[in-house]
């Protein structure tokens, strides 16, 4: 079942719109959310939660991509619970990892999300395929560098310093447009 329909299940109110995105989408949300929390029952939990969150928004939101639209549902989802859980306590695992790595990039700042965000996209805009994928890869699903690696068939040495001259291309970009650091 194609995108729109599935919305259009939701729009209509239709339970059959959660039994579609599971079965589209359903794989993809247990990634993302496994990525972070490393436990294949919290993961069901969050990709559970994320078709709660989506009946409960769509209506009146109608996503553009709807794959796009659930990653960032789970992925929020996810994080939370692994900010509750860690609270108190750094766990393994490769959030507090990917935190380090680009804490020089995007430390508070006097300019708005919005225009963080608005940086980001033309940035990421810019990078190559490869690049991008590799970074959104790593900074978004969470993914491990061997993971990743694996994934591009590249070694785990050339994603290393692809996401870490990308990092620094960041880094310049949001100098040069007078976020904080």
């Amino acid at each position: 079942m194609d995108d729109q329909a599935i919305i259009d299940l939701y729009w209509r109110r239709s339970e059959r719109a959660i039994e579609a995105t599971a079965q589209k989408y359903g794989g993809y949300c247990h990634t993302i959310s496994y990525n972070i929390l490393h436990s294949r029952e919290d993961a069901d939990e969050c990709v559970n939660d994320t078709y709660m969150k989506a009946w409960q928004a769509i209506p009146p939101t109608r996503p553009v991509r709807l794959a796009a639209y659930l990653a960032k549902l789970v992925r929020n989802v996810a994080l939370h619970k692994y900010e509750k859980a860690n609270a108190k306590k750094r766990g393994a695992g490769q959030v507090p990892l990917i935190a380090s790595e680009l804490e020089h990039c995007l430390a508070a700042s006097a300019a708005t999300d919005s225009e963080v965000v608005e940086l980001l996209n033309e940035f990421l805009d810019q990078l190559s395929q490869e690049t991008r994928q590799i970074f959104m890869g790593r900074y978004f699903h969470f993914q491990s560098i061997k993971d990743i690696a694996k994934m591009r068939h590249v070694s785990e040495s050339k994603v290393k310093m692809v996401l870490l001259r990308t990092r620094n291309d960041l880094k310049q970009i949001l100098e040069a447009e007078g976020v904080a650091l």
